[in-house]
């Protein structure tokens, strides 16, 4: 996704941090972590790869569904990619 390339910078930042978030996880369980600690965890690094989601799946709806000029079957195209992902996701 070309498009991407304006917020790349911003996209990679966010899953250096998710992973330092799955590091914390390992470290919890290696270490004398709780579960409820490590279930918290858990839950952060959940929500952080939901929001990294959220980001891409905006960007994607701006530039290959919603954008002015579109073709009706790129529109298409892009729109069906999405259900996939999405679907895939929430299993």
């Amino acid at each position: 996704m070309a498009h991407l390339g304006k917020s790349s910078a911003q996209l990679i930042a966010r899953v250096r941090r998710i992973g330092g978030q799955v590091n914390a996880v390992e470290r919890s369980l290696e270490g004398e972590a709780t579960c409820s600690e490590i279930l918290q965890l858990v839950a952060a690094v959940r929500g952080a790869v939901n929001g990294l989601m959220d980001e891409i799946i905006i960007e994607h709806l701006d530039e290959h569904v919603a954008a002015p000029g579109l073709s009706e079957d790129a529109r298409a195209q892009a729109a069906e990619e999405l259900k996939a992902v999405i679907r895939r996701y929430t299993k």
